[in-house]
């Protein structure tokens, strides 16, 4: 069954108060963490109930998905977030239309979206997608390629870096998501030691439903929420 608007209006204030605790459990300001709401599967009517409840950025894993709900909802002036695995045949795709692409994984994903994004004109937001748990069905850069990755991206033309995602093995239970959290948090402190510009690698994209709490405590900018938004698909 949808959600209504009421549903998501409800579902929407409970995370946000959920985040609010986290943060203050972390001695963190609540505006220093980004509810990026996860509308995967649902259709656009149901985003737009979302907009209408005061929510802004929302992310979705395939390309084409994105593009038909960005166009049916450009009157809203959302941001759009690619969390999603991004092929190459489909950067130029990805580039023109998601202010960010979470998902950079390989030098020649960065340089297809680059240059995908000089040809539109575009400046999107990347962070470098970091595989730790080393699962065969998820993607991400090995965290021995990590810091060549950053280099390249900051060197690109047209495309921000801003920081490091990580996807982790789906827990029974959310502290065992902390371990990998943790780790990325360390990589990213330990690329900015080695000289990296901190505003470069500002932001964590990690966290969702099931432990986006865990995320804030260990320092995540960016928690990807849906099922606790929009319910089971």
């Amino acid at each position: 069954m949808l959600p209504t608007a009421a549903d998501i209006a409800s579902n929407l204030d409970a995370v946000r108060r959920r985040i609010a605790a986290a943060a203050t459990r972390a001695g963190r300001d609540a505006s220093s963490v980004t509810l990026l709401a996860v509308s995967k599967t649902f259709e656009a009517p149901v985003v737009r109930l979302a907009a209408d409840a005061g929510q802004r950025q929302f992310g979705e894993n395939r390309v084409q998905e994105g593009l038909e709900k960005s166009a049916a909802l450009a009157d809203l002036n959302l941001e759009w977030h690619l969390i999603g695995h991004l092929q190459s045949n489909k950067a130029r795709k990805a580039a023109g239309t998601f202010a960010w692409i979470h998902s950079i994984d390989s030098l020649e994903l960065l340089k297809k979206v680059d240059e995908a994004a000089v040809d539109a004109g575009k400046r999107p937001h990347v962070l470098v997608q970091v595989d730790l748990a080393h699962e065969t069905t998820k993607f991400g850069a090995d965290e021995a390629r990590v810091t060549e990755l950053v280099h390249a991206a900051q060197e690109a033309r047209a495309v921000g870096l801003r920081g490091l995602m990580i996807i982790p093995p789906i827990p029974d239970d959310p502290e065992q998501s902390r371990p990998w959290f943790r780790q990325l948090r360390d990589l990213r402190d330990r690329l900015i030691a080695a000289g990296l510009p901190a505003a470069s690698l500002r932001d964590l994209s990690m966290g969702m439903s099931q432990d986006f709490e865990i995320a804030i405590e260990e320092g995540a900018t960016i928690v990807r929420v849906g099922t606790s938004l929009f319910g089971h698909r």
